[in-house]
């Protein structure tokens, strides 16, 4: 019996694992679920899979939880703070990390500290953080297990090749390149003036995967794929120039490792995040998920595209952040994240998350960059990246 805490559990990733949790009662059960602010579906959840420890970020929905479960006797925690306590409870073998955002550093740092596999869905904390968190894991001695559907085909198509775990992290000479795939977004194929007026009701129309808003953005301006590449480095143990970025509109094909002899290994199957997740939950060992299965009789075709820079240029800013390093990533990610919430409350067009993505990283690179950011210089870099960018919306930069 794997013992978890799932934080995020109100959202995409985290109903998906507890879906999981539900079809295997025998090897799975829920000790600690977080979340946001989403007090109806945590209470459910709560009455459901009966957790001993619950947090909410948000104070007042912390307040409410604790009057809808006053006949339970789950301790409700809240904030920062309480994340971090959730991540640490000494009954937890797994911590599933779905938050989004960089909010999720602190609760992973606690939770590798406290001797805790990861099974980690949250893009920003390598991205931002992945320089303190990689030398943790191999400090603690603990598991950082990819959820992403990208990194997780990577990683399994690295299995049964004489490669451990760490020595994987580690880099190793016999990878010559990561084969990161992308569906192309809603917006594959179109042009910059074709683009120019799409609203948030077309950016989440994603063409294959059902996810959470933030994350179906980033998929349509190609900002996902720039976080995964910085990840991927993060992980693997591999530069920029090899990670390789290709759109695969049908993502039947998750990703592959190009190793130097030239052999290609991927890994296949129908778009279904639960997978993955599956495979972090039970790595080294693979148990049944109702899923759809691939039939590759009724497959039409595989296609295999060059990503548009051009039209897509976030993609070069990623690989630009990544190249350079310190506080550039923190610095895309956080202006991203800024950027994407006011395009989903409609104050900034679709093209203006790129653009003033890469205004505000050329602002950062000539007054502020940090070689070697420590977690509180990285959260404030996030904080005076919010600043700027509001600056650059309310200005028209």
């Amino acid at each position: 019996m794997k013992k978890l805490a799932v934080f995020g559990s109100t959202g995409s990733i985290g109903t998906q694992t507890l879906d999981i949790v539900r079809q295997n009662p025998d090897k799975f059960s829920v000790i600690a679920l977080t979340a946001d602010k989403n007090v109806d579906l945590m209470e459910k959840q709560v009455r459901e899979f009966k957790p001993r420890y619950v947090c909410m970020n948000s104070f007042g929905a912390a307040k409410d939880l604790r009057t809808k479960l006053a006949d339970t006797d789950v301790t409700v925690y809240e904030g920062l703070f309480g994340l971090a306590d959730c991540a640490s409870v000494p009954d937890v073998d797994t911590v599933v990390m779905a938050i989004v955002g960089m909010v999720g550093i602190h609760p992973t740092i606690a939770a590798i500290k406290s001797g805790k596999d990861v099974a980690l869905a949250n893009k920003e904390t390598l991205v931002t953080a992945g320089h303190i968190i990689m030398p943790l894991v191999k400090e603690y001695g603990v598991r950082l297990l990819p959820v992403d559907s990208e990194h997780s085909a990577i990683f399994q198509s690295l299995q049964g090749l004489n490669y451990g775990f760490a020595s994987v992290a580690d880099g190793n000479a016999a990878i010559r390149n990561l084969i990161l795939t992308a569906s192309g977004g809603p917006f594959r194929g179109m042009t910059l003036e074709q683009m120019k007026n799409k609203k948030k009701e077309d950016a989440l129309k994603h063409p294959n995967w059902n996810m959470g808003a933030k994350i179906t953005v980033d998929s349509a301006t190609m900002v996902n794929k720039g976080l995964e590449m910085m990840e991927a480095g993060w992980l693997f143990g591999v530069k920029a120039d090899q990670i390789q970025v290709v759109v695969h509109p049908q993502s039947i094909l998750h990703s592959a490792v190009e190793f130097t002899d030239g052999a290609v290994i991927g890994q296949m199957g129908c778009p279904d995040m639960r997978l993955p997740i599956l495979y972090a939950l039970t790595y080294p060992d693979r148990i049944p998920l109702n899923t759809e299965r691939l039939d590759f009789t009724k497959l039409s075709a595989m296609t295999f595209e060059k990503p548009d820079e051009t039209n897509f240029p976030a993609l070069a800013l990623a690989r630009r952040a990544m190249e350079t390093g310190g506080s550039l990533p923190t610095v895309f990610n956080a202006a991203n994240e800024y950027l994407v919430s006011k395009f989903l409350e409609d104050e900034i067009g679709f093209l203006d998350i790129a653009r003033i993505i890469e205004l505000v990283m050329n602002v950062h690179m000539m007054h502020n960059f940090i070689p070697n950011p420590t977690v509180p210089e990285i959260l404030q870099v996030q904080k005076d990246i919010e600043a700027i960018t509001l600056v650059a919306i309310a200005e028209k930069f």
